[in-house]
């Protein structure tokens, strides 16, 4: 008697490949695609200025949405890169302006992306969630920055001060004085030192690499074990296949 083979049994990751493959040729995949390019667009014109910012692909964003949702999901219509879904801290997190996400925002979107409509405008999701990966993206740092008033002050030392004391009394801070007087490295009464309006802000310092395994740490979590391979295999369909036609 022969035994009939039986098939293998398929990994849930092999199911999802066998879906998102089909992607491929159907045309529902890419009704987000001109959101994407636009918002992307926006982002890299704000960011392009930040220390050795390489503009995002919008085509891994696109992958990105395919991972999370796609058209099968109810949340494809609704929350397609699910921030802000229920017991997701990213949302908060962006706007808060505690992380950095005052620095990623483009400024005429700041108002526009709360939590409630990013929670019920799919376009304002799709922003607010580029938003998030490129804040846990970039490295921050604190930093001195020089105010608007380019005029440069003088002011005397008097006993007991210090720097320290002499920036804060004068909206000024200690990197500026100490810039400007290089030779200052001992205060004494009488001596004249030169300033500049300055204050301490946070600044985006430097970016991580936009890779599949920092994505899948950063972005998801680690929620999903298999968050890396699916980017990775989502982003070379999304490569292969049609791409919406969007006005210019």
């Amino acid at each position: 008697m022969v035994m009939a083979m039986q098939a293998p049994t398929r990994t849930g990751f092999e199911r999802w490949q066998d879906g998102v493959s089909k992607a491929v040729s159907d045309a529902k995949w890419n009704s987000w695609d001109c959101e994407i390019r636009m918002t992307v667009n926006e982002y890299n014109r704000h960011l392009r200025g930040t220390s050795r910012y390489v503009p995002l692909d919008w085509q891994l964003i696109k992958a990105m949405l395919w991972v999370e949702t796609g058209p099968h999901d109810p949340q494809w219509n609704a929350k397609p890169m699910r921030i802000g879904v229920a017991g997701d801290p990213g949302l908060a997190s962006l706007l808060s302006g505690k992380e950095g996400g005052d620095l990623i925002l483009p400024p005429g979107w700041k108002g526009q992306l709360t939590i409630s409509a990013v929670r019920t405008i799919p376009a304002y999701n799709i922003r607010a969630g580029i938003g998030y990966l490129l804040m846990r993206m970039a490295h921050f740092k604190y930093r001195s920055v020089l105010g608007a008033d380019p005029k440069v002050y003088e002011i005397a030392v008097r006993p007991g001060d210090s720097l320290d004391k002499m920036a804060k009394a004068q909206g000024t801070t200690i990197d500026t004085l100490k810039n400007l007087n290089p030779t200052a490295a001992v205060l004494r009464p009488g001596q004249v030192l030169k300033y500049r309006k300055a204050s301490v802000q946070n600044a985006i310092a430097s970016w991580r690499p936009f890779s599949a395994t920092l994505i899948a740490q950063r972005y998801n979590g680690g929620g999903d074990l298999n968050y890396a391979r699916k980017l990775d295999y989502a982003l070379s369909m999304v490569r292969q296949g049609m791409v919406a036609l969007c006005e210019q």
